[in-house]
């Protein structure tokens, strides 16, 4: 690891970085899914939109390794940055001519925007000590809660700037956050490119086979396949029940909150109980959410459902990156970081579109059922790591 003078700087500066890109995934989950469903002619298409930006943001994870292992860090949030922009850019022109295909295209750029932007986190572990690299993941992701307040705010303050083509005006404000992103960039003290001169090449295979890694992956892989599954389709579902955009918009933003207001404390939760408990209370979280949303359709449900998902989101991912982080060395990273994005975003992809056509074939019941299984396999997952750890673990004479 190489050591800064400020690290503790960098990573309150990577704090404001997540915050402000945060702020634009926040308010695009809650605007993709009604501006699908109003461009698309087919309406089971209305989440292709946030499919087609995650597989972007899976797709960016080899080229966003590249840069990152040749360049370093700087080049590569800064060309996520530019990628941001253009999307903004795109969006704004699809809306005004009203084009599906354009808003699909603009989410190509958004994705790869957002697929560095999820690199923060990484940069954090590496310019803090071992002993503070989860306090200093989670506070990166804790960035996420001024998102999560500003990015609905703006949704609704803008929505109708440009009327009667809704949204164009919130993405024309959006367009600031990759260029105030940039000059944080430009700020801070981040690592040089790993050093390759006379290394032996790092091969994926062994790292992935690793216990630890494995139930890393897949234990991200859950936390967002059954956050995106629910939160997805949520503000069409509240649409259906009667619910404004505002109230959907409201929703949203009270589960970007508990997504990322957690990561204040999930930190020392780690230090104090261990990694497995804390990923694991993330999955009981996330299947106490699927129950509180089939009890009900009235605002408190969809609040309550929303938060607890948004909460065990957080001990899931913030977990799951921390376990990552400890699994491999730091000539691993670039590999074992770009194989991870790449798992977990393909996997999100796939959500993404089976969540917009099973609530359009099956509805909201059958939606939230999904997600009792995964729930149960990231527990099985870690109980058999725990079980690892234990027959490796030296035992008293």
């Amino acid at each position: 690891m190489i050591a800064f003078a400020e690290p503790r700087r960098t990573v309150w500066l990577l704090f404001l970085t997540q915050a402000l890109n945060q702020s634009a995934m926040t308010g695009q989950v809650a605007m993709a899914p009604l501006i699908g469903h109003a461009l698309a002619a087919d309406k089971a298409l209305a989440t292709l939109p946030m499919a087609v930006q995650m597989l972007a943001t899976m797709a960016v994870s080899i080229p966003g390794a590249v840069i990152f292992g040749r360049l370093g860090r700087h080049a590569g949030f800064l060309a996520g940055a530019a990628a941001s922009l253009i999307a903004m850019a795109v969006f704004f022109a699809a809306l005004w001519i009203g084009s599906f295909r354009l808003f699909l295209f603009g989410c190509v750029f958004s994705g790869a925007g957002f697929g560095i932007a999820m690199y923060y986190r990484f940069a954090a572990a590496e310019v803090s000590e071992p002993a503070w690299r989860p306090k200093a993941i989670s506070l990166v992701m804790a960035g996420g809660v001024i998102g999560a307040v500003l990015g609905p705010a703006i949704v609704k303050l803008t929505k109708d700037l440009f009327a009667p083509v809704l949204f164009a005006g919130t993405y024309l404000a959006f367009a600031a956050i990759p260029i105030l992103t940039a000059l944080l960039v430009s700020a801070m003290r981040l690592p040089p490119p790993p050093h390759r001169a006379g290394s032996a090449p790092v091969k994926l295979g062994p790292i992935l086979r690793r216990p630890g890694v494995i139930v890393a992956i897949l234990c991200a892989v859950v936390g967002w396949d059954t956050m995106n599954l629910l939160m997805a389709v949520t503000p069409l579902e509240m649409m259906l029940c009667g619910f404004s955009v505002g109230d959907s918009a409201t929703i949203i933003q009270w589960h970007a909150a508990a997504m990322f207001a957690p990561s204040f404390v999930t930190g020392h939760l780690i230090t104090r109980f261990g990694l497995l408990r804390v990923i694991g209370a993330g999955a009981v979280l996330t299947g106490i959410c699927a129950g509180v949303a089939l009890s009900g359709g009235s605002f408190a449900h969809f609040w309550a459902a929303l938060v607890l998902l948004g909460i065990g989101w957080n001990f899931m991912f913030v977990g799951a990156t921390a376990l990552l982080t400890a699994s491999h060395s730091p000539a691993e990273r670039t590999k074992a970081q770009a194989a991870n994005d790449m798992i977990v975003f393909g996997s999100v992809t796939i959500t993404s579109v089976a969540a917009g056509a099973i609530h359009h074939l099956f509805g909201w019941v059958v939606l939230n059922l999904a997600v009792i299984p995964a729930v149960l396999v990231a527990l099985l997952a870690l109980a058999w790591l725990a079980r690892q750890r234990a027959a490796v673990r030296p035992q008293p004479a």
